[in-house]
């Protein structure tokens, strides 16, 4: 059995904050900005998420309030131990995918295999081209990641690069199956 942490948004999020938090007290629209910033803008967070995150740390005793009475709206988050031991156990834990994945394009092109009328090949080939588009704009963020000479940005982007690779990859073999079960006459 697994004891490790699933991937899952609100759990990258969450960690995400704590880490944040561990370089600098900070209020919500710092850490939204912070964490865009940190993730080469790849990620782009509500403001709404990130209070709703902010309010469950703290509920849970993984941050504190440091001040209330700055700006207007802006109430400022530390890091508390908990969320320290928190981060620490993240940070150590290795991301796994889940047991179920729910990859949306995997379930369109099943679905597609099954539903009368569709062309599955049009349908693999519309998402080659969007895909070939998120690349060369993946690509071309890399380089401006390259001239800032961002670490984290570069690492963030060469991970969806090589994911974008693969869903090519992928999608050149799934065409191929199609073809060929298209030429046995299913």
């Amino acid at each position: 059995m697994h004891t490790g942490y699933a991937y899952s948004v609100s759990v990258s999020v969450r960690c995400g904050l704590l880490a944040l938090l561990e370089r600098a007290d900070m209020h919500g629209y710092q850490l939204r900005t912070a964490f865009e910033q940190t993730v080469g803008e790849t990620w782009p967070l509500n403001i709404g998420q990130v209070y709703t995150t902010l309010s469950r740390l703290e509920r849970d005793g993984l941050v504190e309030v440091v001040d209330r009475a700055g700006e207007p709206g802006r109430i400022v988050y530390r890091l508390t131990e908990g969320g320290r031991a928190e981060l620490d156990r993240w940070f150590r834990t290795p991301i796994v995918p889940t047991d179920r994945p729910r990859d949306e394009l995997a379930v369109k092109i099943a679905l597609a295999l099954h539903t009368p009328g569709v062309n599955v090949a049009a349908v693999l080939e519309a998402q080659r081209a969007a895909t070939l588009a998120n690349l060369r704009e993946l690509t071309r963020r890399k380089a401006s990641a390259e001239q800032a000479g961002d670490d984290a940005w570069l690492i963030v982007h060469d991970l969806m690069i090589f994911r974008a690779e693969a869903e090519l990859r992928w999608l050149d073999h799934s065409d191929a199956r199609v073809a060929a079960r298209k030429a046995r006459g299913h």
